[in-house]
């Protein structure tokens, strides 16, 4: 009698090895969420990208975002209020750029 030597099929391990990455993925997820201080990491942008990013949304190029201008950035447009810290219902390159950095 010959011994039937047990074996995974290929389709089998990979399936047994994606569910053990999903679980390690979801664990770590889980672990970051609720590791206390953890926080948002720091805005990256450099202070070119920051003007850049304003020149664009700037569509009448005339230094300053209106509301309507702000609607392309959705963060800055629910905050648009705190942004414009001089209250002139525009917010400067200034502004933009203080309120990235925060």
């Amino acid at each position: 009698m010959r011994l039937q030597k047990h074996s995974i099929p290929n389709f089998e391990m990979r399936s047994v090895l994606l569910l053990a990455l999903l679980t390690l993925g979801s664990a770590t997820a889980v672990r970051a969420q609720a590791t206390p201080g953890a926080s948002i990491p720091a805005n990256r942008a450099t202070p070119q990208d920051l003007e850049a990013a304003f020149q664009r949304a700037d569509h009448n190029r005339d230094g300053k975002l209106s509301r309507q201008e702000a609607e392309r950035f959705p963060a800055v447009a629910q905050r648009f209020e705190q942004i414009d810290s001089n209250r002139d219902s525009f917010i400067s390159l200034e502004e933009f750029s203080r309120a990235a950095n925060s």
